[in-house]
């Protein structure tokens, strides 16, 4: 069995229009966001072997805040990838970690839901995470491989699904 954990980086900033997207910050609520999550990930337990994530600044400002004690391997191909793009660099960079963060962008971390749990796994973690993949929503799959190489669909079970706004209530939507 591995553990794989998707982390979507947190709440960026919009504000400077002069920027690429590619080199957009994070905005407070987002800096907030990243530093309760990290909290609850360092708290929820599992030791993480390896972390591997997007290149791209909002990415980069969510893992100081979050698990500044990890030492990320860049993907450039993380860089709002979809899931075929996630599940090739899963199986290429998983090497021999029982447990492996990854860091990026949606669409493609919340499409993996859909990708690793099939029907019969479906759970009420399932059913909260399918709704949305927020900013800094942070998801553990137990996946029912030996090798990273064998990474395939229908073979996870979301155990683990939390959003900074479960954590702290002033971090829920705004309206």
């Amino acid at each position: 069995m591995k553990i794989l954990g998707l982390l979507r980086h947190a709440k960026s900033d919009w504000g400077h229009s002069d920027k690429r997207d590619f080199d957009r910050g994070l905005n407070e609520r987002g800096h907030r966001g990243a530093h309760v999550i990290g909290e609850h990930i360092r708290d929820h337990g599992i030791k993480w072997d390896k972390l591997i994530a997007s290149p791209a600044e909002r990415v980069k400002l969510t893992l100081c805040d979050a698990v500044p004690s990890l030492e990320p391997e860049w993907d450039e191909r993380l860089y709002l990838a979809g899931t075929d793009t996630i599940m090739d660099v899963l199986r290429e960079s998983g090497g021999d970690a029982k447990a492996v963060l990854l860091a990026g962008h949606n669409p493609g971390l919340g499409d993996m839901l859909f990708e690793l749990v099939s029907p019969k796994n479906e759970n009420d973690l399932y059913d909260e995470a399918k709704v949305k993949f927020p900013t800094a929503a942070y998801a553990v799959f137990e996946l029912d491989i030996d090798d990273w190489a064998d990474l395939r669909d229908d073979c996870g079970v979301l155990v683990h699904f939390a959003r900074p706004r479960d954590l702290d209530p002033e971090l829920g939507p705004e309206y």
